[in-house]
């Protein structure tokens, strides 16, 4: 574990588990175990489960996609570790936009 936090409004511990590289499969079990164990040993009564953040330098969307990270309690990011040029931002913010339109929209059907 990176980092460990709790969440006072969401009555959670927060795990962040930093990559210098792309997010690989294996960190989805990594990140499983500390969850399991947090939960196990550390959680407290009246707390909800809890939750894991990986933050990595790179990441395939459709590898998260298609491990359904976004439905569990696990969640992938990408961190850059250089400031982009203002076009890619533009381009990784409209991209972000249109994804979460997308994910909204199909659990409303």
């Amino acid at each position: 574990m990176d980092l460990l936090f709790y969440h006072r409004t969401l009555r959670r511990l927060v795990l962040i588990e930093l990559k210098l590289g792309a997010f690989e499969p294996e960190n989805k079990g990594q990140v499983e175990l500390y969850l399991r164990w947090l939960k196990k040993y550390e959680m407290r009564e009246g707390e909800d489960d809890p939750i894991a953040l990986i933050l990595c330098a790179e990441k395939s969307q459709e590898t998260v996609e298609l491990m359904e990270l976004d439905k569990g309690s696990i969640h992938v990011a990408q961190y850059m570790t250089k400031m982009p040029p203002k076009e890619l931002l533009e381009e990784k913010l409209a991209a972000a936009i249109a994804n979460a339109k997308e994910q909204l929209s199909r659990r409303l059907e």
